[in-house]
C-alpha cells in the first residue's frame, strides 16, 4: 500500500467510515486565476490526492472529474492507471475546451446533479469536491438548497486569497432538507500535509450520511 493510501486508510479509520461505497466527484475551478496552478502542477496533484480518497469510497476505484469557468466540461473519469500527467493530456493539450473565463458554478453543478441522479441513478451517495479560487456566483445558493433532498455531498474547497462569504455561511444556509455541504479554505493548497488534507475533507461528511441515511435517501 502507498504512503498515500495509508494516510486516506487512517482517515477513514478516524472517521469511521471503513466499509462506506460512495462515487467521488471532482470540480476543479478553471476561470483565468487558476492559471497558474494548472501550468506549475497543483491542479494535477490536487487530482492525485483527490483520487486516493475515491480509490477508498468507490468500488470500481474511479474519479469522476469536470472543470468549469463560465462553461463546464465533463472530462474522461480516472483511475490510478489513468492519472499521470492527466491535466496536461486531458485538459491543457485539449484545445476544444474552454478555459480560463470568469467563474459560472450552477451550471457544472446541474451536470453533477443530472449524471448523479439522471444518468446513473444509484443508492450509493455522491461526495464532490468542488475546487474553487474566487467564491462563487449567487445563483449557486438556490442550487446546493433545491439539492439538499438528493444524495449529494458538496465539499467545497476555497483556495487563495478571495473572498468566500457566501461559502463561509454554509452552516447558516436555511430551507435545506439536510445540510449538503461544507467548506474549508487554504491559501496553499500544495503547502498542507495529506493528513491535514483528508481531516478537512473528511469532516462533515459522516454527519451528513447519517441525516441522509436517517431520511431514507440513501440505504
Amino acid at each position: 500500500m502507498s504512503p498515500r493510501k495509508k494516510i486516506v486508510q487512517a482517515a477513514f479509520e478516524k472517521k469511521k467510515l471503513n466499509g462506506v461505497v460512495a462515487r467521488v466527484g471532482l470540480v476543479l475551478d478553471i476561470s483565468g486565476s487558476m492559471r497558474n496552478l494548472y501550468l506549475n502542477g497543483t491542479v494535477q496533484e490536487v487530482v492525485e490526492r483527490i483520487l486516493a480518497v475515491a480509490s477508498k469510497f468507490d468500488d470500481n476505484q474511479t474519479l469522476d472529474v469536470w472543470i468549469y469557468d463560465n462553461e463546464f466540461s465533463r472530462l474522461p473519469s480516472v483511475k490510478e492507471n489513468g492519472i499521470e500527467n492527466y491535466v496536461a493530456k486531458q485538459i491543457l493539450n485539449n484545445e476544444t475546451l474552454h478555459k480560463f473565463g470568469r467563474n459560472n458554478e450552477p451550471l457544472v453543478m446541474e451536470d453533477v446533479i443530472r449524471k448523479y441522479t439522471k444518468e446513473e441513478p444509484s443508492t450509493q451517495p455522491a461526495f464532490i469536491v468542488f475546487i474553487n479560487d474566487g467564491g462563487v456566483v449567487k445563483p449557486t445558493k438556490k442550487v446546493i438548497v433545491e439539492s439538499s433532498t438528493l444524495p449529494i455531498f458538496w465539499q467545497f474547497v476555497g483556495i487563495g486569497n478571495s473572498d468566500f462569504e457566501l461559502l463561509r455561511k454554509l452552516d447558516e444556509m436555511e430551507g435545506r432538507f439536510v445540510d449538503n455541504a461544507n467548506f474549508f479554505h487554504l491559501d496553499d493548497i500544495s503547502a498542507i500535509s495529506d493528513e491535514n488534507l483528508y481531516d478537512h475533507l473528511l469532516h462533515e461528511f459522516p454527519e451528513w450520511l447519517q441525516a441522509v441515511k436517517s431520511k431514507g435517501l440513501v440505504l
